[in-house]
C-alpha cells in the first residue's frame, strides 16, 4: 500500500515565518514514501515570501513552490489539494504558514492514517486569544443550525486526509469559497466518514501580521450563514 504524503501549506506575506515553518515541517515529509513532498502555495505575496522560499529549494529537494494570484486562504488550499491529487498523493496534510501549529504533533496523526478518512487537530490548548475561541464556538453553532452536524473544530489548519476520499468530495467546494476547510469538515461529517479529532496545541502567531482581523471575521461570519444554507442544499442531494 502506497503512503505518498503531500504536506500543503498556503502562504501570504509570511516573509517573517516561512523559513522557520519550512524547516520545522520538512522532516515530516520523510515519514511518507518516496515521492512525498512539502508544497507551499504562495497566494500572490507582495513581500519577500517567494524569495525566501526560492532560497530554500537547494537545501530541501522535496520542497515544491507554487505561485498563484491572490485569492484568499480557501482558494489557495483548494489549489494545493488539487495539485497534490494530480501528483498522485495518497495522503494530504494541511497546515498554515504562521507558525502556530507544532510539527512534533504530526507523527501521531500519521500513525493512525489507515484507520480514518480524516484526522483533525482539535485546538484544545490555544494561545491565540479568546476572541478566536469565540469565533470557533460561533462557527460550530452555525454549522449545527444549518448542516445539522456537530463538529468540534471545523476550520483547524491541522488535518490529514485520504486523497481518494478528498478527491471525491472536492467537486462540492466552490473555487472561490473562503472557508474551504470548514466545508470539507462538514461534508465528511454528513457523509459519516471515519473522522477522528485529536487534541493539539495552538501557539500564538510567530511573526508578521495576521491578514484577517476581527472586522473581517465578523463579515465572513454573516456571509457564511447565507452560504451555508445554500451549500447545505447542494451537499444534501
Amino acid at each position: 500500500m502506497s503512503d505518498k504524503l503531500y504536506i500543503v501549506i498556503p502562504a501570504y506575506n509570511e516573509e517573517a515565518n516561512i523559513e522557520t515553518v519550512v524547516r520545522e515541517w520538512y522532516p515530516n515529509v520523510k515519514l511518507g514514501d518516496e515521492g512525498s513532498k512539502l508544497v507551499v502555495i504562495d497566494d500572490g505575496s507582495s513581500d519577500g515570501t517567494m524569495e525566501k522560499l526560492k532560497s530554500l529549494q537547494g537545501e530541501f529537494p522535496d520542497l515544491v513552490i507554487k505561485h498563484k494570484e491572490n485569492s484568499g486562504h480557501g482558494p489557495t488550499i483548494l489549489a494545493g489539494y488539487n495539485f497534490a491529487i494530480s501528483e498522485g498523493a495518497d495522503y494530504i496534510f494541511q497546515t498554515d504558514s504562521d507558525g502556530q501549529t507544532d510539527p512534533k504533533e504530526f507523527p501521531e496523526f500519521w500513525e493512525e492514517r489507515r484507520r480514518y478518512e480524516m484526522i483533525i487537530g482539535n485546538r484544545t490548548a490555544r494561545e491565540d486569544g479568546f476572541g478566536r475561541v469565540v469565533v470557533t464556538r460561533t462557527l460550530r453553532a452555525l454549522i449545527f443550525l444549518t448542516f445539522h452536524v456537530y463538529v468540534k473544530d471545523a476550520n483547524t489548519p491541522f488535518r490529514l486526509m485520504k486523497a481518494t476520499v478528498l478527491e471525491k468530495e472536492l467537486k462540492y467546494i466552490p473555487r472561490d469559497y473562503f472557508l474551504t476547510n470548514v466545508l470539507i469538515t462538514v461534508i465528511f461529517a454528513k457523509r459519516k466518514y471515519r473522522v477522528r479529532y485529536v487534541p493539539i496545541s495552538f501557539r500564538p502567531r510567530q511573526g508578521g501580521k495576521n491578514s484577517i482581523n476581527m472586522g473581517k471575521i465578523t463579515g465572513i461570519g454573516l456571509q457564511s450563514l447565507t452560504d451555508f444554507i445554500k451549500l447545505n442544499r447542494i451537499i444534501s442531494k
